[in-house]
């Protein structure tokens, strides 16, 4: 029986094939894996062959807006960021009793216009124990920073308002139902953070008077 002889590869020849295959592998990491999968293009052949739309950030979930929500400023909130600072004391006020009739129920539609790289606020009067319920989105599924608090309402005129957080987040859209803890000013403040003015969609139903 003849003995059968395997080719022997020239050991210039294998390091010359693992230099390629490292290359190779190099070259797929940067222009397909990073941008598919880390949002990172540091090239921009990500985006010039289509690899960067494949990419959507795990805080984006099932919305389709992965590519605005990583885009967007947003910082973690600290929960030294709820309501008043400690120097400021919960008034009397806030402890009065709800009164006998409410407000009589409405609803209404609205849009709230942030400036770019600017803050507002919209709020509305409502009596202690009063409901209501709400929806706010942003027309194109931008970002925002939000603070949903109340004011207590007060007899004589303060320096420093006392207030209540009840959500602060990032985001396009909130849909809830609101127990007014106290007479006053509920709403919300806005921050847009981007270049562009963002137009809030708000609809209402309840007892307040704007």
């Amino acid at each position: 029986m003849s003995e059968m002889k395997h080719p022997i590869l020239e050991k210039s020849k294998i390091i010359k094939a693992t230099i390629i295959s490292f290359i190779v592998g190099g070259i797929l990491l940067v222009v397909a894996v990073l941008p598919a999968e880390y949002g990172m293009d540091p090239t921009g052949a990500g985006e010039l062959f289509g690899f960067s739309k494949l990419y959507v950030p795990e805080e984006a979930g099932d919305t389709g807006l992965g590519a605005m929500v990583s885009n967007s400023s947003t910082q973690t909130i600290k929960l030294e960021k709820a309501g008043s600072g400690p120097d400021v004391e919960r008034p009397e006020e806030a402890d009065n009793p709800p009164p006998t009739t409410q407000l009589s129920s409405r609803e209404d539609e609205t849009k709230v216009i942030v400036p770019a790289g600017k803050g507002i606020e919209f709020k509305i009067d409502m009596l202690k124990h009063g409901k209501m319920k709400y929806e706010w989105t942003t027309s194109n599924g931008e970002v925002l920073y939000f603070d949903f608090h109340g004011e207590v309402k007060q007899e004589e005129e303060v320096k420093e308002v006392y207030f209540e957080s009840y959500t602060i987040a990032n985001s396009n859209n909130m849909v809830g139902t609101f127990y007014a803890p106290y007479e006053g000013k509920h709403g919300w403040f806005f921050r847009n953070t981007s270049d562009k003015d963002v137009v809030v969609n708000l609809r209402l139903k309840g007892q307040y008077a704007l």
